[in-house]
């Protein structure tokens, strides 16, 4: 017997707002078909003026608790990955557990920007394993648009706002591959390329919020072999190869990477979760955004196996296999 955890709800919330490649020609030397070329980004949302992070991932946490079945006072714990919480403190994710109606239990946030959720789910499935929690609400919540510099082309059309939620329950399973649950996880970082992508802001740098900079030529080679990569150990920890996925749900930033990637998976794109024609990058959100929409289009079934990976600022990487 070993202790498996098992997805039991997902759930999302998206901005009202809506904004179309077009919007950008206004104001930036650009077009719908220059974006669409380099990106697969159509459109992404953005959230209203007030509408902050917390109140988007309080939304998804509801969606996802209403699809197990579970209510907020049986959660032990709340894992919220995030880079742009409402304050520097407290955690978005306490602010979750207060907007759920939540007195029980634990709840933090984690930080590995786009590879967040990955770190977050990672994170919820060692609680669980240790017996520190049976039930565990994870989220991923991002208003990348409040770090955007909206002079910057190479970066502001990327981004969208959201957040998308995990329940994650311990179940008993066999040990063998055909558990339902998280199977395998793999985790990274390396502080070397911290100019790749950052934020030129913060508290102890200049107390400000600054905006997003990336170098976007060399994150993406960095993403495609990483990426791969990580998918493929996750996989071999468990005896198993891209064959016998029956999905990957990427992190959603850029059709070319998650084409890329797929192929080094030797995985035909018939068989991978894409979202990002509709949110853009939504950082950390991105991934259970995806989970939540790939089973709302009837994409995600009971049993399927599932590869997810993402990467971020830091850079941060790594990837989870579970099944559905």
């Amino acid at each position: 017997m070993k202790i498996r955890a098992v997805v039991r709800g997902v759930g999302h919330y998206l901005p009202e707002r809506v904004v179309e490649n077009a919007e950008f020609e206004k104001s930036l030397e650009t077009t719908d078909e220059w974006i669409r070329a380099r990106t697969g980004i159509e459109r992404r949302h953005v959230a209203a003026e007030g509408e902050t992070t917390s109140q988007l991932a309080i939304k998804a946490a509801q969606a996802a608790l209403a699809d197990a079945g579970i209510p907020a006072n049986r959660i032990d714990a709340i894992v919220v990955a995030t880079s742009t919480p409402d304050f520097t403190f407290p955690s978005v994710a306490t602010m979750v557990q207060a907007g759920i109606g939540s007195t029980t239990g634990f709840a933090y946030d984690v930080q590995a920007v786009c590879a967040g959720f990955i770190f977050a789910l990672a994170n919820a499935n060692g609680l669980i394993v240790s017996g520190q929690a049976e039930r565990v609400l994870v989220i991923g919540a991002e208003t990348f648009s409040r770090i955007m510099d909206w002079t910057d082309r190479g970066t502001c059309v990327l981004f969208g706002d959201g957040a998308g939620a995990l329940v994650l329950e311990a179940a008993e399973g066999s040990g063998a591959n055909t558990d339902r649950g998280v199977l395998a996880t793999d985790l990274h970082s390396d502080g070397r390329y911290r100019e790749l992508l950052y934020v030129d802001g913060g508290v102890s740098t200049n107390g400000l919020a600054g905006h997003l900079r990336m170098q976007g030529n060399a994150v993406f080679k960095h993403a495609v072999v990483k990426l791969a990569e990580t998918a493929h150990t996750a996989l071999g920890k468990i005896g198993m190869s891209g064959e016998d996925v029956d999905w990957i749900v990427p992190h959603q930033a850029n059709l070319r990477i998650i084409s890329a990637t797929a192929e080094r998976m030797q995985v035909p794109m018939e068989r991978v979760v894409l979202t990002v024609q509709d949110h853009g990058n939504t950082s950390a959100a991105s991934i259970p955004l995806a989970l939540s929409v790939g089973k709302a289009r009837g994409q995600i079934k009971t049993g399927d196996l599932l590869v997810t990976e993402a990467i971020g600022g830091g850079l941060a990487w790594g990837s989870v296999v579970l099944r559905w």
